[in-house]
């Protein structure tokens, strides 16, 4: 265990903020333990007031600070989540909170951080950006800076995610963190080798912004991408919570944005509960490496739920897209009457409805007779549309599925 955080931090830090945070459940899911081959433990802590866990460790900053420093007003970079913790608890303590966010920051965190007390200024469109305008107005203002991960104190706050689940399941033998900064992994592995010097600790980071897996692996990896775990695009990680992972961590895995979206979906259709992008990325990881985890008691932090409306619902269609239960189909067919209703009796025919049709008459390779019609229908599941496709070529029609990227 690292000597640069402690065990004890945790403790204390527990101590410290348990009034004033959610002990949020950790559930086992049968469904999902069905569906890797492990046995998966969920912490929701997308149920905490600001819908994350990064409230913790900005209520033990804010807490430790002197109260001067605090009364003066303190100010934080963030891509949305520390943003909303800081602002609520410095809001509750009287403190002035001034949050720097990246310009791509999804809306509703934007809106949720203003809700709960906190003063948006966006700048630049990655959080490097928004951390450098950060720490300028930090000396301009006179205002004390929290760091959403690379602080000791942030990063005790953020372990006592890891007290509670094994208080509460203490046969859990394997975490799976997501990583951004590191401060989450960084609390939380300290907090869980502390109580259990075997248990297995593996991080988790976006393809597209591999910062902490090539840092540890000594690798150069681009960073960049719009990802749709953006709450974890970190380009560098933080020096204090390197330094720890380095010393705790057994493992660190990427996964892509299909294996995010996937894991999002499944998390609303199983869980009933909503989770974004960052927040579902220990899931993604066990059903990527499902060989890795099989038959360990696995704990998966939902560390958030704030994600917007109209991405959420973007990622449950291309997730229903991917299953086969919606597809788009384009069919060549000759521009005369009745040659789409033909078409139509077959979907009739195989029970598939249908959502959009698009007729292109001009734009083609075709003969001016000829048309390409592009129709969105929804199935059952991928057998009862494979079957409407063979039909259709068996009838005559020349047909493609557009895919997803």
């Amino acid at each position: 265990m690292s000597e640069l955080l402690t065990l004890a931090d945790v403790r204390a830090a527990h101590e410290r903020i348990r009034d004033a945070i959610v002990a949020t459940p950790t559930l086992h899911s049968k469904t999902l333990s069905n569906l890797t081959g492990a046995n998966i433990y969920l912490k929701f802590e997308n149920l905490q007031f600001t819908a994350a866990y990064k409230e913790r460790g900005a209520l033990n900053a804010l807490l430790l600070m002197p109260e001067e420093a605090r009364n003066r007003g303190v100010i934080a970079a963030s891509a949305g989540n520390h943003a909303q913790g800081l602002s609520y608890h410095g809001t509750r303590l009287g403190a002035p909170v001034t949050i720097v966010m990246p310009k791509t920051t999804p809306t509703v965190k934007i809106m949720q951080t203003e809700a709960v007390g906190g003063k948006v200024v966006l700048e630049g469109e990655k959080f490097d950006d928004a951390y450098k305008h950060a720490r300028l107005l930090e000396k301009e203002l006179g205002l004390t800076f929290v760091h959403p991960f690379d602080d000791p104190k942030v990063a005790a706050g953020q372990g006592t995610v890891a007290l509670e689940m094994l208080e509460e399941i203490p046969t859990i033998d394997t975490l799976v963190v997501p990583i951004g900064g590191g401060g989450l992994l960084s609390g939380m592995g300290t907090a869980a080798r502390g109580i259990n010097p075997d248990i297995e600790l593996v991080g988790v980071q976006a393809e597209l912004y591999p910062s902490m897996y090539a840092l540890l692996n000594n690798k150069q990896m681009p960073c960049e991408g719009d990802t749709l775990a953006e709450g974890i695009a970190v380009k560098v990680p933080g020096e204090f919570t390197s330094k720890v992972i380095r010393d705790i961590v057994d493992d660190v895995v990427l996964v892509s944005e299909p294996e995010l979206e996937t894991a999002v979906s499944l998390l609303l259709q199983i869980e009933k509960t909503v989770v974004e992008g960052g927040g579902a990325a220990g899931l993604a990881a066990v059903m990527a490496y499902p060989e890795k985890f099989k038959s360990k008691n696995v704990g998966i932090v939902l560390s958030g739920g704030n994600i917007d409306t109209r991405l959420l619902a973007n990622v449950l269609l291309r997730d229903l897209a991917r299953s086969g239960r919606l597809a788009r189909l384009r069919i060549t067919l000759q521009d005369r009457p009745g040659a789409l209703y033909k078409v139509m009796k077959l979907f009739n025919e195989h029970n598939i409805n249908i959502i959009e049709i698009y007729h292109q008459r001009i734009f083609t390779t075709l003969p001016a007779k000829g048309l390409i019609t592009d129709i969105e229908c929804e199935a059952r599941d991928a057998e009862q549309l494979q079957g409407l496709v063979d039909s259709l070529k068996d009838a005559g029609y020349k047909i493609e599925r557009v895919e997803l990227n």
